[in-house]
Protein backbone atom coordinates (compact mmCIF):
# COMPACT_ATOMS: atom_id res chain seq x y z
CA UNK A 1 0.00 0.00 0.00
CA UNK A 2 2.90 2.69 0.87
CA UNK A 3 4.51 1.82 -2.44
CA UNK A 4 1.50 2.57 -4.07
CA UNK A 5 0.91 5.49 -2.41
CA UNK A 6 4.55 6.74 -3.31
CA UNK A 7 4.34 6.14 -7.16
CA UNK A 8 0.73 7.27 -7.55
CA UNK A 9 1.75 10.87 -9.20
CA UNK A 10 -0.35 12.38 -5.89
CA UNK A 11 0.50 15.49 -4.42
CA UNK A 12 1.62 13.70 -1.22
CA UNK A 13 4.20 11.93 -4.11
CA UNK A 14 5.63 15.62 -5.18
CA UNK A 15 6.85 15.66 -1.63
CA UNK A 16 8.06 12.53 -0.97
CA UNK A 17 11.89 11.39 -1.38
CA UNK A 18 13.77 14.64 -0.64
CA UNK A 19 11.85 16.24 -3.09
CA UNK A 20 10.33 18.96 -0.50
CA UNK A 21 13.24 21.34 -0.08
CA UNK A 22 13.79 21.83 -4.09
CA UNK A 23 9.72 21.94 -4.91
CA UNK A 24 9.70 25.29 -2.14
CA UNK A 25 12.64 26.77 -4.07
CA UNK A 26 10.95 26.10 -7.36
CA UNK A 27 8.18 28.07 -5.70
CA UNK A 28 9.98 30.84 -4.40
CA UNK A 29 11.93 30.99 -7.80
CA UNK A 30 8.78 31.36 -9.93
CA UNK A 31 7.47 34.31 -7.57
CA UNK A 32 9.82 36.57 -8.40
CA UNK A 33 8.95 36.16 -12.01
CA UNK A 34 5.43 35.84 -11.69
CA UNK A 35 4.93 39.01 -9.59
CA UNK A 36 7.48 41.02 -10.88
CA UNK A 37 5.36 40.94 -14.28
CA UNK A 38 1.98 41.39 -12.93
CA UNK A 39 3.38 44.57 -10.45
CA UNK A 40 5.28 46.09 -13.29
CA UNK A 41 2.32 45.99 -15.88
CA UNK A 42 0.17 47.82 -13.10
CA UNK A 43 2.54 50.53 -12.65
CA UNK A 44 3.59 51.30 -16.11
CA UNK A 45 1.05 54.23 -16.65
CA UNK A 46 2.57 55.93 -13.76
CA UNK A 47 6.07 55.28 -14.72
CA UNK A 48 5.09 56.66 -18.39
CA UNK A 49 3.78 59.79 -16.86
CA UNK A 50 6.50 60.62 -14.39
CA UNK A 51 9.52 59.37 -16.45
CA UNK A 52 8.16 60.82 -19.80
CA UNK A 53 8.08 57.03 -21.37
CA UNK A 54 4.86 56.63 -22.96
CA UNK A 55 6.52 55.68 -26.34
CA UNK A 56 8.98 53.03 -24.37
CA UNK A 57 6.01 51.07 -22.97
CA UNK A 58 6.75 47.51 -25.29
CA UNK A 59 10.50 48.17 -24.28
CA UNK A 60 9.87 47.98 -20.77
CA UNK A 61 8.37 44.87 -21.32
CA UNK A 62 10.94 43.48 -23.91
CA UNK A 63 14.04 44.81 -22.21
CA UNK A 64 13.25 42.28 -19.35
CA UNK A 65 12.22 39.75 -21.31
CA UNK A 66 15.03 40.02 -23.41
CA UNK A 67 17.16 39.43 -20.58
CA UNK A 68 14.94 36.86 -19.35
CA UNK A 69 15.50 35.15 -23.15
CA UNK A 70 19.44 35.67 -22.70
CA UNK A 71 19.49 33.93 -19.40
CA UNK A 72 16.83 31.18 -19.60
CA UNK A 73 18.66 30.17 -23.13
CA UNK A 74 21.96 29.04 -20.96
CA UNK A 75 20.07 28.20 -17.83
CA UNK A 76 20.65 24.16 -18.97
CA UNK A 77 24.14 24.84 -19.59
CA UNK A 78 25.30 27.14 -16.69
CA UNK A 79 23.50 24.81 -14.01
CA UNK A 80 25.78 21.90 -15.13
CA UNK A 81 28.45 24.12 -14.99
CA UNK A 82 28.47 26.17 -11.91
CA UNK A 83 25.62 23.78 -9.86
CA UNK A 84 22.19 24.85 -9.07
CA UNK A 85 22.84 26.02 -5.96
CA UNK A 86 25.30 28.79 -7.12
CA UNK A 87 24.05 29.76 -10.08
CA UNK A 88 20.37 30.15 -8.37
CA UNK A 89 21.79 32.21 -5.67
CA UNK A 90 24.23 34.69 -8.15
CA UNK A 91 20.91 34.91 -10.57
CA UNK A 92 19.05 36.58 -7.15
CA UNK A 93 21.04 38.86 -6.61
CA UNK A 94 21.71 40.18 -9.80
CA UNK A 95 17.85 40.42 -10.03
CA UNK A 96 17.92 42.45 -6.67
CA UNK A 97 20.68 44.91 -8.72
CA UNK A 98 18.36 45.25 -11.34
CA UNK A 99 15.65 46.38 -9.11
CA UNK A 100 17.93 48.97 -7.14
CA UNK A 101 18.30 50.30 -10.42
CA UNK A 102 14.91 50.58 -11.67
CA UNK A 103 13.79 52.13 -8.02
CA UNK A 104 16.78 54.66 -7.73
CA UNK A 105 16.66 55.85 -11.43
CA UNK A 106 16.22 59.30 -12.41
CA UNK A 107 15.37 58.74 -16.20
CA UNK A 108 13.71 56.23 -18.65
CA UNK A 109 16.85 55.06 -19.78
CA UNK A 110 18.05 54.21 -16.00
CA UNK A 111 14.91 52.38 -15.44
CA UNK A 112 15.05 49.83 -18.57
CA UNK A 113 18.84 49.21 -18.07
CA UNK A 114 17.57 48.04 -14.51
CA UNK A 115 14.24 45.79 -16.32
CA UNK A 116 16.72 44.37 -18.69
CA UNK A 117 19.13 43.39 -15.82
CA UNK A 118 15.73 42.53 -13.50
CA UNK A 119 15.24 40.17 -17.07
CA UNK A 120 18.47 38.54 -16.71
CA UNK A 121 18.26 37.94 -12.90
CA UNK A 122 14.69 36.58 -13.07
CA UNK A 123 15.53 34.48 -16.48
CA UNK A 124 17.98 32.57 -14.84
CA UNK A 125 16.04 31.66 -11.25
CA UNK A 126 12.99 30.60 -13.52
CA UNK A 127 15.00 28.74 -15.74
CA UNK A 128 16.81 27.01 -13.13
CA UNK A 129 13.97 26.06 -11.67
CA UNK A 130 12.85 24.35 -15.21
CA UNK A 131 16.43 22.56 -15.26
CA UNK A 132 15.47 21.34 -11.38
CA UNK A 133 12.03 20.37 -12.18
CA UNK A 134 13.23 17.84 -15.41
CA UNK A 135 16.05 16.59 -13.60
CA UNK A 136 14.69 16.30 -9.82
CA UNK A 137 10.98 15.12 -10.82
CA UNK A 138 10.06 11.97 -12.90
CA UNK A 139 7.23 12.15 -15.67
CA UNK A 140 4.29 10.99 -13.36
CA UNK A 141 4.65 14.24 -11.16
CA UNK A 142 5.11 16.68 -13.99
CA UNK A 143 1.85 17.68 -14.49
CA UNK A 144 1.23 18.33 -10.64
CA UNK A 145 4.20 19.96 -10.58
CA UNK A 146 3.70 22.70 -13.73
CA UNK A 147 0.55 22.92 -11.72
CA UNK A 148 2.13 24.10 -8.37
CA UNK A 149 4.35 26.46 -10.63
CA UNK A 150 0.68 28.08 -12.60
CA UNK A 151 -0.36 28.15 -8.78
CA UNK A 152 2.31 30.12 -8.14
CA UNK A 153 0.92 32.83 -10.81
CA UNK A 154 -2.33 32.63 -9.37
CA UNK A 155 -0.94 34.18 -6.03
CA UNK A 156 0.64 36.95 -7.91
CA UNK A 157 -2.45 37.24 -10.08
CA UNK A 158 -4.03 38.16 -6.15
CA UNK A 159 -1.30 40.09 -4.66
CA UNK A 160 0.40 41.46 -8.13
CA UNK A 161 -2.10 44.27 -9.16
CA UNK A 162 -2.65 44.94 -5.14
CA UNK A 163 1.02 46.23 -4.45
CA UNK A 164 1.22 47.46 -7.74
CA UNK A 165 -2.08 49.45 -7.69
CA UNK A 166 -1.78 50.76 -4.05
CA UNK A 167 1.68 52.02 -4.80
CA UNK A 168 0.75 53.83 -8.23
CA UNK A 169 -2.32 55.30 -6.98
CA UNK A 170 0.15 56.88 -3.76
CA UNK A 171 2.49 57.95 -6.62
CA UNK A 172 4.85 55.89 -4.93
CA UNK A 173 5.98 53.29 -7.78
CA UNK A 174 9.64 53.23 -7.17
CA UNK A 175 9.34 51.41 -3.91
CA UNK A 176 7.83 48.72 -5.85
CA UNK A 177 10.87 47.86 -6.64
CA UNK A 178 12.39 48.24 -3.60
CA UNK A 179 10.60 46.15 -2.03
CA UNK A 180 11.65 43.18 -4.69
CA UNK A 181 15.15 43.76 -4.23
CA UNK A 182 14.20 42.51 -0.33
CA UNK A 183 12.63 39.51 -1.91
CA UNK A 184 15.20 38.78 -4.63
CA UNK A 185 17.90 38.32 -1.63
CA UNK A 186 15.38 36.26 0.49
CA UNK A 187 15.25 34.44 -2.85
CA UNK A 188 19.13 34.13 -2.84
CA UNK A 189 19.54 33.09 1.17
CA UNK A 190 16.74 30.39 0.10
CA UNK A 191 19.09 28.80 -2.95
CA UNK A 192 21.90 28.82 -0.87
CA UNK A 193 19.98 27.27 2.48
CA UNK A 194 17.65 24.83 0.35
CA UNK A 195 19.98 23.16 -2.37
CA UNK A 196 22.20 20.17 -1.73
CA UNK A 197 25.97 21.28 -1.20
CA UNK A 198 27.11 18.63 -3.16
CA UNK A 199 26.17 19.88 -6.69
CA UNK A 200 28.96 22.32 -7.64
CA UNK A 201 28.43 21.44 -11.20
CA UNK A 202 30.39 20.84 -14.06
CA UNK A 203 33.53 23.42 -15.34
CA UNK A 204 33.76 21.86 -18.57
CA UNK A 205 29.90 22.93 -19.89
CA UNK A 206 29.99 25.55 -22.54
CA UNK A 207 27.53 27.79 -23.40
CA UNK A 208 26.07 28.44 -26.82
CA UNK A 209 26.91 31.78 -27.15
CA UNK A 210 26.52 32.10 -30.96
CA UNK A 211 22.58 31.21 -30.65
CA UNK A 212 22.42 33.35 -27.58
CA UNK A 213 23.80 36.46 -30.04
CA UNK A 214 21.06 35.44 -32.69
CA UNK A 215 18.45 35.99 -29.93
CA UNK A 216 19.49 39.17 -28.76
CA UNK A 217 19.74 40.48 -32.50
CA UNK A 218 16.41 39.00 -33.54
CA UNK A 219 14.78 40.34 -30.21
CA UNK A 220 16.39 43.70 -30.16
CA UNK A 221 15.23 43.91 -34.11
CA UNK A 222 11.77 43.70 -33.29
CA UNK A 223 12.25 45.68 -30.60
CA UNK A 224 13.28 48.63 -32.56
CA UNK A 225 10.56 48.41 -34.01
CA UNK A 226 8.10 49.79 -32.24
CA UNK A 227 10.44 53.13 -32.40
CA UNK A 228 10.64 53.27 -36.18
CA UNK A 229 7.00 55.46 -36.06
CA UNK A 230 6.13 54.04 -39.89
CA UNK A 231 4.82 51.17 -41.39
CA UNK A 232 7.65 50.71 -43.35
CA UNK A 233 10.54 50.65 -40.88
CA UNK A 234 8.70 48.53 -38.20
CA UNK A 235 7.80 46.42 -40.98
CA UNK A 236 11.48 45.50 -42.05
CA UNK A 237 13.00 45.53 -38.67
CA UNK A 238 10.37 42.65 -37.96
CA UNK A 239 10.92 40.58 -40.45
CA UNK A 240 14.82 41.06 -40.02
CA UNK A 241 14.22 40.09 -36.49
CA UNK A 242 11.80 36.81 -37.53
CA UNK A 243 14.61 35.87 -40.20
CA UNK A 244 17.72 36.11 -37.24
CA UNK A 245 15.44 33.57 -34.82
CA UNK A 246 15.31 31.66 -37.59
CA UNK A 247 18.77 31.55 -38.54
CA UNK A 248 19.02 30.88 -34.61
CA UNK A 249 17.30 27.76 -34.57
CA UNK A 250 19.42 26.25 -37.85
CA UNK A 251 22.40 27.10 -36.35
CA UNK A 252 21.04 25.33 -33.17
CA UNK A 253 20.46 22.14 -34.87
CA UNK A 254 24.04 22.09 -36.39
CA UNK A 255 26.28 23.22 -33.30
CA UNK A 256 27.70 20.79 -30.82
CA UNK A 257 26.83 23.00 -28.01
CA UNK A 258 22.94 23.51 -28.64
CA UNK A 259 19.97 25.41 -26.67
CA UNK A 260 17.59 23.08 -27.74
CA UNK A 261 16.80 19.66 -28.00
CA UNK A 262 17.49 17.72 -31.41
CA UNK A 263 15.06 17.61 -33.68
CA UNK A 264 13.59 21.20 -32.43
CA UNK A 265 13.67 22.83 -35.44
CA UNK A 266 11.32 20.70 -37.52
CA UNK A 267 7.54 20.66 -37.09
CA UNK A 268 7.67 16.79 -37.60
CA UNK A 269 8.89 15.80 -34.09
CA UNK A 270 7.10 16.34 -30.89
CA UNK A 271 9.93 18.54 -29.92
CA UNK A 272 9.57 20.89 -32.29
CA UNK A 273 5.75 20.84 -32.79
CA UNK A 274 5.80 21.59 -28.81
CA UNK A 275 7.96 24.55 -29.06
CA UNK A 276 6.19 25.91 -31.48
CA UNK A 277 3.03 26.06 -30.21
CA UNK A 278 4.78 27.58 -27.12
CA UNK A 279 6.12 30.17 -28.83
CA UNK A 280 3.12 30.97 -30.73
CA UNK A 281 0.38 30.91 -28.35
CA UNK A 282 3.04 33.14 -26.05
CA UNK A 283 3.47 35.71 -28.40
CA UNK A 284 -0.10 36.55 -29.26
CA UNK A 285 -0.83 36.71 -25.96
CA UNK A 286 1.56 39.53 -24.74
CA UNK A 287 -0.74 42.36 -25.81
CA UNK A 288 -3.18 41.53 -23.03
CA UNK A 289 -1.15 42.39 -20.37
CA UNK A 290 1.33 44.84 -21.74
CA UNK A 291 -1.30 47.39 -22.86
CA UNK A 292 -4.72 46.67 -21.11
CA UNK A 293 -4.33 48.45 -18.15
CA UNK A 294 -3.84 51.48 -19.74
CA UNK A 295 -6.94 50.90 -21.99
CA UNK A 296 -9.03 50.65 -19.15
CA UNK A 297 -7.46 53.37 -17.12
CA UNK A 298 -8.26 55.84 -20.26
CA UNK A 299 -11.41 54.31 -21.44
CA UNK A 300 -13.39 52.71 -18.80
CA UNK A 301 -11.67 55.55 -16.26
CA UNK A 302 -9.86 53.02 -14.09
CA UNK A 303 -7.33 53.16 -11.32
CA UNK A 304 -4.41 51.46 -11.68
CA UNK A 305 -5.33 48.75 -8.55
CA UNK A 306 -8.88 48.31 -10.59
CA UNK A 307 -7.39 47.76 -14.13
CA UNK A 308 -4.77 46.17 -12.80
CA UNK A 309 -7.65 43.08 -11.12
CA UNK A 310 -8.94 43.20 -14.22
CA UNK A 311 -6.02 42.21 -16.61
CA UNK A 312 -4.61 39.83 -13.79
CA UNK A 313 -8.26 37.45 -14.36
CA UNK A 314 -6.18 36.34 -17.53
CA UNK A 315 -3.05 34.88 -15.21
CA UNK A 316 -5.67 33.72 -12.35
CA UNK A 317 -8.13 31.42 -15.23
CA UNK A 318 -4.53 29.94 -16.00
CA UNK A 319 -3.99 28.97 -12.37
CA UNK A 320 -7.67 27.91 -12.04
CA UNK A 321 -7.62 25.83 -15.08
CA UNK A 322 -4.52 24.68 -14.53
CA UNK A 323 -5.06 23.00 -11.58
CA UNK A 324 -8.23 21.74 -12.25
CA UNK A 325 -7.38 19.40 -15.12
CA UNK A 326 -3.92 18.54 -13.91
CA UNK A 327 -4.91 14.94 -12.93
CA UNK A 328 -6.04 13.87 -15.92
CA UNK A 329 -4.41 11.00 -18.14
CA UNK A 330 -5.14 8.68 -20.86
CA UNK A 331 -6.45 10.48 -23.83
CA UNK A 332 -7.51 13.60 -21.98
CA UNK A 333 -4.00 15.75 -21.89
CA UNK A 334 -4.22 15.33 -25.79
CA UNK A 335 -8.01 16.70 -25.96
CA UNK A 336 -6.66 19.65 -23.31
CA UNK A 337 -3.82 20.76 -25.69
CA UNK A 338 -6.22 21.08 -28.65
CA UNK A 339 -8.62 22.92 -26.66
CA UNK A 340 -6.53 24.78 -25.11
CA UNK A 341 -4.91 26.53 -28.05
CA UNK A 342 -8.26 27.33 -29.47
CA UNK A 343 -9.74 28.66 -26.24
CA UNK A 344 -6.59 31.19 -26.07
CA UNK A 345 -6.87 32.03 -29.77
CA UNK A 346 -10.51 32.94 -29.14
CA UNK A 347 -9.20 34.87 -26.35
CA UNK A 348 -7.11 37.10 -28.94
CA UNK A 349 -10.24 37.84 -31.01
CA UNK A 350 -12.68 38.56 -28.35
CA UNK A 351 -9.72 41.02 -27.16
CA UNK A 352 -9.83 42.85 -30.91
CA UNK A 353 -13.43 43.42 -29.95
CA UNK A 354 -14.00 44.15 -26.80
CA UNK A 355 -11.11 46.69 -25.98
CA UNK A 356 -12.00 49.38 -28.38
CA UNK A 357 -15.40 49.57 -26.39
CA UNK A 358 -13.61 49.79 -23.38
CA UNK A 359 -16.29 47.20 -21.58
CA UNK A 360 -14.75 45.99 -18.56
CA UNK A 361 -17.40 42.76 -18.48
CA UNK A 362 -15.90 42.14 -22.34
CA UNK A 363 -12.26 42.36 -21.17
CA UNK A 364 -12.78 40.00 -18.56
CA UNK A 365 -14.08 37.04 -20.75
CA UNK A 366 -11.29 38.04 -22.90
CA UNK A 367 -8.51 37.45 -20.45
CA UNK A 368 -10.46 34.12 -18.78
CA UNK A 369 -10.27 32.90 -22.59
CA UNK A 370 -6.57 33.74 -23.16
CA UNK A 371 -5.49 32.43 -19.52
CA UNK A 372 -8.16 29.14 -19.03
CA UNK A 373 -6.44 27.88 -22.53
CA UNK A 374 -2.92 28.04 -21.34
CA UNK A 375 -4.45 26.41 -18.35
CA UNK A 376 -6.06 23.85 -20.12
CA UNK A 377 -3.10 23.56 -22.43
CA UNK A 378 0.61 24.24 -21.37
CA UNK A 379 1.36 21.38 -18.05
CA UNK A 380 0.35 18.63 -20.79
CA UNK A 381 2.53 20.32 -23.62
CA UNK A 382 5.25 20.81 -21.04
CA UNK A 383 4.63 16.59 -20.08
CA UNK A 384 4.41 15.74 -23.53
CA UNK A 385 7.80 17.00 -24.78
CA UNK A 386 9.70 16.36 -21.97
CA UNK A 387 8.34 12.83 -22.32
CA UNK A 388 9.56 12.50 -25.75
CA UNK A 389 13.01 13.38 -24.74
CA UNK A 390 16.15 10.84 -23.90
CA UNK A 391 17.19 11.25 -20.27
CA UNK A 392 20.33 12.84 -21.49
CA UNK A 393 18.43 16.14 -23.43
CA UNK A 394 16.00 16.34 -20.16
CA UNK A 395 18.58 19.30 -19.13
CA UNK A 396 18.30 21.36 -22.31
CA UNK A 397 14.82 20.24 -23.18
CA UNK A 398 13.31 21.94 -19.79
CA UNK A 399 15.58 25.25 -20.00
CA UNK A 400 14.32 24.98 -23.96
CA UNK A 401 10.59 25.62 -22.59
CA UNK A 402 11.72 28.80 -20.56
CA UNK A 403 13.73 29.86 -23.67
CA UNK A 404 10.86 29.37 -26.48
CA UNK A 405 8.49 30.88 -23.75
CA UNK A 406 10.50 34.38 -22.87
CA UNK A 407 11.39 34.33 -26.54
CA UNK A 408 7.84 34.76 -27.75
CA UNK A 409 6.67 37.34 -24.86
CA UNK A 410 9.84 39.00 -25.76
CA UNK A 411 8.90 39.02 -29.63
CA UNK A 412 5.06 39.67 -28.50
CA UNK A 413 5.85 42.70 -26.31
CA UNK A 414 7.89 44.04 -28.79
CA UNK A 415 5.50 43.40 -31.68
CA UNK A 416 2.72 44.98 -29.87
CA UNK A 417 4.18 47.99 -29.05
CA UNK A 418 5.22 48.42 -32.56
CA UNK A 419 1.67 48.05 -33.85
CA UNK A 420 0.85 50.78 -30.79
CA UNK A 421 3.12 53.23 -31.84
CA UNK A 422 1.84 53.15 -35.39
CA UNK A 423 -1.38 53.97 -34.13
CA UNK A 424 -0.60 57.01 -31.79
CA UNK A 425 0.08 55.53 -28.90
CA UNK A 426 3.66 57.02 -28.49
CA UNK A 427 2.41 60.33 -27.66
CA UNK A 428 0.49 59.74 -25.02
CA UNK A 429 -2.53 58.21 -23.46
CA UNK A 430 -5.91 59.60 -25.19
CA UNK A 431 -9.14 58.45 -25.99
CA UNK A 432 -8.40 57.91 -29.67
CA UNK A 433 -5.07 56.57 -29.26
CA UNK A 434 -6.79 53.85 -26.70
CA UNK A 435 -9.38 52.68 -29.08
CA UNK A 436 -6.71 52.13 -31.91
CA UNK A 437 -4.24 50.37 -29.78
CA UNK A 438 -7.49 48.29 -28.68
CA UNK A 439 -7.75 46.68 -31.70
CA UNK A 440 -5.04 46.45 -33.93
CA UNK A 441 -2.40 45.08 -31.05
CA UNK A 442 -4.84 42.29 -31.04
CA UNK A 443 -6.11 42.14 -34.46
CA UNK A 444 -2.69 42.20 -36.26
CA UNK A 445 -1.52 39.28 -33.97
CA UNK A 446 -4.23 37.10 -34.45
CA UNK A 447 -3.10 35.27 -37.57
CA UNK A 448 -0.18 34.08 -35.15
CA UNK A 449 -2.47 32.73 -32.95
CA UNK A 450 -4.16 30.36 -35.28
CA UNK A 451 -0.96 29.33 -36.69
CA UNK A 452 -0.49 27.99 -33.00
CA UNK A 453 -3.77 25.76 -33.08
CA UNK A 454 -2.31 24.12 -36.20
CA UNK A 455 0.82 23.71 -34.71
CA UNK A 456 -0.69 22.47 -31.75
CA UNK A 457 -2.78 19.99 -33.68
CA UNK A 458 0.57 18.36 -34.77
CA UNK A 459 2.20 17.86 -31.52
CA UNK A 460 -1.29 16.04 -30.71
CA UNK A 461 -1.05 13.62 -33.84
CA UNK A 462 2.44 12.56 -33.74
CA UNK A 463 3.20 9.45 -31.43
CA UNK A 464 4.60 9.81 -28.49
CA UNK A 465 7.60 6.93 -27.89
CA UNK A 466 8.59 7.38 -24.13
CA UNK A 467 12.17 7.73 -23.90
Amino acid sequence: MAGATKADGSWADVMADGRLPRFILICLGVWISAADSLVTATIMPSVGADLGGYAYFGWATAGFLLGSVLAGASSGLLALRFGLRRATAAAALLYAVGCALSAAGPDIWSFLIGRLLQGMGGGWVVGFCSVAIGLLFPDRLLPRVYASVTAIWGVASLLGPLIGGIFADLGAWRWVFWLFAIQALGVAWAAWALLPSGEDGEGSSKVAWPQLGLIALGVSAIGLADIAHNFAGSLALTAVGIVLLAAMVWLDGRSNVRLLPKGSGSLKTIAGSGFATMFLLTTASMGFSIYGPAILQTLAGFSALSAGYVIAGEAAAWTVMGLLVAHLTGAWPVRMIRLGAVVATLGVLFSALVFPTGSVWGVIVAGLFLGGGFGLSWAFMSQRILAALPMDERAIGAAAMTTVRLTGSAVGAAAAGAVANLVGFSGGLTEVTAKAAGLWVFASILPIAMLGVWTAWRLTVQRLTPA
